[in-house]
């Protein structure tokens, strides 16, 4: 009886053990590329960059200093931040719109509706980039950060996303609401809305990081330097100052560290209750 104890312990010793090897060699695959940015960006000019060590002799972060004031980062951070900041609000509030109607209400061509929705995932952006930059110039709006938000101010996936959620929550607090007299608009601004909170929450995340991170588009339709936002002044720094790797750096990880704090803070709701409104039919 001890002999089976003692291998039962052994086998979960050596369980507990294999999985914290997996866990510490995945986090070294994730985060180690970060780690090498960072100490990139905190070598002193001169030194060498490709050299094989994250520990850095004489580091620096005056390289951040020079990129966020000479370079224009500061600028293009704040462009970065509007335009991203007005094109989730814009989806979050657009996309539920048109989620609550095709998951809560029945109307002629529902299916319709939504399968010629999801069908536009499949087009991809390169095709009608050329016809929505007509329709910019026609409306005047090149060379503006208006032109960067009012084409991502809604997408199917959104839809998609918070329509599948919406179709988790109970019907009974819908039909509540009707009972005591409130409108279609009220039920889901008031009552349906409020609940949706993590999938808001994960659409906010894949919102941010796919704009955060958009250069065609704004390349497209920004041409004066105090619009860019920060890809196209990143782009700016591997162009024209190639010898300096460290400002690369630097600007790459001014870029990268609002995706991380914003996961940080929105993971509960990323990780957690999303997956329930994300897989049911």
């Amino acid at each position: 009886m001890n002999v089976v104890t003692t291998g039962e312990k052994r086998r979960k010793v050596f369980g507990l053990t294999l999985r914290y090897v997996v866990m510490v060699a995945l986090l070294a695959l994730f985060v180690g590329p970060f780690l090498w940015l960072f100490s990139m960006a905190i070598r002193p000019m001169g030194a060498d960059v490709y050299e094989l060590t994250l520990l850095v002799e004489n580091p620096t972060f005056e390289n951040f200093a020079d990129v966020w004031q000479i370079y224009g980062f500061a600028r293009a951070f704040l462009n970065s931040v509007l335009a991203v900041f007005f094109i989730i609000i814009l989806n979050i509030y657009i996309c539920s719109l048109a989620a609550y109607p095709l998951a809560r209400i029945n109307f002629p061509g529902k299916q319709i509706v939504f399968i010629a929705i999801l069908a536009t995932l499949m087009i991809p952006f390169q095709i009608y980039m050329i016809p929505l930059f007509i329709l910019m110039r026609d409306l005047h709006l090149i060379d503006t950060l208006t032109a960067v938000v009012l084409p991502f101010s809604v997408g199917a996936f959104g839809i998609f996303l918070l329509r599948q959620y919406y179709m988790t929550i109970p019907k009974d607090l819908e039909e509540a609401a009707r009972i005591d007299g409130a409108g279609e608009f009220n039920i889901w601004w008031l009552v349906m809305f409020p609940l949706t909170k993590p999938a808001v929450a994960a659409m906010a995340i894949f919102v941010f990081v796919a704009q955060w991170s958009n250069f065609l588009w704004p390349l497209v339709v920004l041409d004066s330097r105090e619009k860019w936002t920060l890809p196209i002044a990143i782009e700016f720094l591997s162009g024209g100052m190639v010898e300096r790797t460290q400002y690369v750096a630097a600007g790459s990880v001014i870029a990268v560290f609002p995706v991380i704090i914003l996961f940080f803070f929105l993971q509960r709701y990323f990780l957690g209750e999303l997956t329930l409104g994300a897989v049911k039919e």
